[in-house]
């Protein structure tokens, strides 16, 4: 099968199945032209691009076990696994999230360092790469302020934050899912070693 039959014939199985990886077949083709373009995503001897993101889109639109995979597209776990990952990473930057730090203020000052929980905290925003090394830390936000204010923060200082376009940080569910911030999908509950 030459690479364009297999890249139709694998546009075909999507077509019938978009609604299993929520997203139309125009969408699936650019986003599937922009990982190989600017992610550098490869066809691999034995597997396209396209069937690529559709296990990973798969996945993630349906929270699916390797197993189910494995049989939709009759692949070895090993491999589901590792093109998952593959995929993944491609644009992952790393990841993002707020702690709270404990810290003592005057008791004039206290209220807004109080955080839902009651203590006297400050709300620290840390950046890693996907080797597990900070990139990016801001501290000094009160307690009380919102993830996604401080990261708003981050982003629009002049020596803040920056992602280049196209890639993108994992994040929890206390920030928004946009451009450049992937969040779990919503209504998913998700084991914290996930």
């Amino acid at each position: 099968m030459s690479y364009h039959n297999g890249r139709d014939s694998i546009h075909d199985i999507v077509y019938k199945m978009w609604f299993n990886i929520r997203m139309n077949r125009n969408a699936f083709t650019r986003l599937c032209d922009m990982l190989e373009q600017r992610g550098g995503l490869k066809n691999s001897k034995n597997m396209l691009v396209d069937k690529q993101v559709a296990m990973f889109l798969h996945i993630l639109a349906h929270n699916e076990k390797n197993r189910i995979i494995v049989e939709r597209f009759k692949r070895s776990g090993e491999t589901v696994s590792r093109y998952f990952k593959l995929v993944l990473h491609v644009g992952c930057l790393g990841a993002l999230d707020g702690t709270y730090i404990k810290v003592k203020v005057l008791a004039a000052n206290r209220k807004p360092y109080r955080t839902r929980k009651g203590e006297i905290c400050t709300n620290v925003l840390g950046v890693c790469s996907r080797d597990l090394q900070f990139i990016y830390v801001l501290a000094g936000w009160e307690g009380s302020a919102a993830d996604s204010r401080v990261l708003r923060d981050a982003i629009s200082r002049p020596h803040g934050l920056k992602i280049p376009h196209g890639t993108y940080y994992l994040c929890d569910a206390g920030y928004t899912n946009g451009e450049g911030f992937l969040t779990p999908y919503r209504g998913q509950r998700y084991n914290l070693n996930d």
